[in-house]
Parts: structure tokens; sequence; C-alpha cells
């Protein structure tokens, strides 16, 4: 069995926004499906043929309480863990799938790593700066905040099913 959490902030007011892609990345995959809470309170989760889907449901920086939660529960691994989410370090429309190598700051894959004892975990860090270089956006956590525009939205959808057949080869994963 494996786990996939995709991370982001949950609420109306962070939807579509940078630090969200790895929720609208799995709302993509699950467009048909219904997301229920679990006994936990801490996520929304699908379980589908050997696979559980989760949205941590705490913020970002405590994601890793609520993978902890799922991971006893189910008594697997740091192993059957695959953690989609945004990466500032990396171009907009491009993405990395890497086992226990992650961006130089980013609070919910810390919050993970923490829960877990371990960085040893696979990621999809799916780049997210489309910065100008001559306009201002703020802070990094600033403009990972910024909700993406309607185009945008058009290529991670593109994005999204690039990795899922990636997902698919690379880990032996049947995600439809």
């Amino acid at each position: 069995m494996k786990i996939i959490v995709g991370l982001g902030n949950p609420g109306e007011e962070y939807e579509k926004t940078r630090h969200n892609v790895g929720f609208m990345f799995l709302d993509q995959i699950l467009r048909r499906e219904e997301f229920s809470l679990d006994s936990k309170k801490e996520a929304l989760m699908v379980k589908k043929d050997g696979l559980i889907i989760v949205k941590p449901q705490t913020f970002m920086n405590e994601s890793g309480r609520a993978v902890r939660k799922i991971l006893d529960f189910y008594k697997l691994s740091s192993n059957d863990v695959v953690v989609i989410h945004d990466d500032l370090d990396i171009a907009f429309g491009e993405y990395k799938i890497q086992k226990g190598v992650g961006p130089k700051v980013h609070n919910g894959i810390k919050s993970i790593e923490q829960s877990l004892g371990t960085d040893d975990f696979w990621r999809v860090r799916v780049g997210v700066d489309n910065r100008q270089p001559s306009v201002n956006y703020g802070t990094g956590a600033d403009y990972v905040l910024s909700k993406v525009s309607k185009e945008e939205v058009k290529d991670l959808k593109v994005v999204f099913v690039d990795i899922l057949k990636e997902l698919e080869v690379a880990l032996g994963l049947d995600i439809k």
C-alpha cells in the first residue's frame, strides 16, 4: 500500500494558490472520487486500489502530524509515502520526482520529516516559480500564497498528467 499526500492549506482563501499545488494535483486525479474525513479529522482521504490518497487538513506547517497518524494507523513506513508539493526552487511547469531530496525551505516538508524522523520518502517537487525579474513579488512566502492565473492552471493540468504517467511507471502505482 502507498500513501500519496498532496500538500496545501485548507480553506477557500488558499484555493488555487501556488502553495496548494499538491491539493490541485489530487483534485485532478480524483475528479470523480469523493474525499471523506478520516477518523482523526486531520486529513481528507480516499482509499482506492492499494492507495491512500490524502489531503492533510492541518495547515501546511503541521502536515507531518496528519501523515504520521495515517502511517501509524495503517502500519506503514516512510518508504510508502509520496508527497506532492510546490517548489519555489524549480521553474514553473517543471518537476522532479526524488527520494530524500527537497527544496531549501518548505515548512510542510520540514514538518513531515520531523514527524517521521526521516527524510527518506518520495517527493514530487512541482515547480511554481514564474516570477519575472523586473517585478517585486514580496517574499517567497508571499509569492507561493499568490493565486495561479487561469493560463497557469491549464499548464499545471498538463504537468499533472506527465507526473501521473511517471509515478505509475517509476513507482509501480496505478493511479487513475
